[in-house]
């Protein structure tokens, strides 16, 4: 772009803090002009170390900017980032999109009629590792199964730990975006949610099938106090199994070649996407069908 990006930032958490503001303000095709949050004084403080102003609402901030990324729970996402699509205005979106559906829907909608670009932060699938990984599964073929073990305690300690939304819709939420993508991209489209539980300690474990006739599994928690961090992820078939491995690229490094695509849509007056906010709302769908299916609901 022969111009840096002017982005407007809606939140101001831990993660807005240690990815998206960073990771704009570094990048040199875009620009951190505004920040807006429901608490002004997080939103000064963001916003002062990267050089941005404060909004005092969020139209302020649509108003004064070319795109507008989103840092907050999904059921406040949503309904502003209708508002910014409407206005013209570019979206970077957080998993999951919205807070039920419905919305996502609304929202899918809303950035079609609008003719805006859209990604989604999947950090994992901007990283070259998983990409590769991908694309050499895609080459061999013949996978008629896989799994994901995601286990966590970041809902007992840590910078998310005091986060109500990811407390209130628990890992199914949080981890499931990230792991029904991989699953899906892996063996293809999931159409049906076969099983799903939810134990008493917020530990899901989900059997899905997929388009060709793959299943699949998967277990994941934030709730439990493993330490490191368990995260795997294998697919296996005709050609034997495979391991895809835990990429090394940081989340800021993820997010900033985020942005490189981010930019390159905006320039070149595309909307599609691989991981735009049609995605953002199959994986809505998923974890919608997994809800219904859950034999304990949440």
């Amino acid at each position: 772009m022969d111009e840096q990006l002017r982005v407007g930032l809606i939140g101001a958490g831990p993660w807005a803090e240690r990815v998206h503001a960073p990771a704009i303000a570094g990048h040199p095709g875009s620009r951190l002009v505004s920040v807006w949050a429901r608490r002004p004084e997080a939103a000064a403080g963001l916003a002062g170390a990267h050089g941005a102003a404060t909004a005092s609402s969020p139209e302020e901030l649509i108003s004064q900017v070319d795109a507008v990324a989103f840092a907050v729970p999904p059921e406040v996402q949503a309904p502003l980032a209708i508002q910014a699509a409407e206005a013209g205005r570019h979206v970077v979106l957080e998993k999951p999109i919205a807070g039920s559906l419905d919305e996502a829907r609304r929202l899918a909608d809303a950035v079609d009629r609008a003719g805006v670009a859209s990604l989604v932060v999947l950090t994992k699938r901007y990283t070259p590792d998983t990409r590769e990984q991908l694309e050499r599964v895609h080459a061999e073929g013949g996978w008629v199964g896989g799994s994901v073990r995601w286990l966590t305690g970041a809902l007992l300690s840590g910078p998310y730990s005091h986060s109500p939304w990811r407390h209130e819709r628990g890992a199914l939420d949080d981890l499931g975006p990230h792991v029904f993508d991989l699953l899906d991209a892996a063996l293809g489209p999931v159409v049906e949610v076969v099983a799903a539980d939810r134990s008493a300690h917020d530990v899901w474990q989900v059997v899905l099938r997929h388009e060709g006739g793959a299943t699949s599994t998967a277990m994941l928690t934030m709730s439990l106090a493993v330490s490191p961090p368990v995260l795997e992820v294998e697919v296996y078939g005709t050609a034997g199994q495979r391991t895809l491995t835990t990429p090394a690229t940081t989340p800021i490094e993820a997010y900033t070649n985020l942005l490189d695509e981010f930019a390159a849509l905006i320039d070149s007056g595309k909307t599609s996407h691989p991981l735009d906010v049609r995605r953002g709302l199959h994986l809505q769908s998923i974890i919608a069908k997994i809800r219904e299916s859950s034999t304990r609901t949440p």
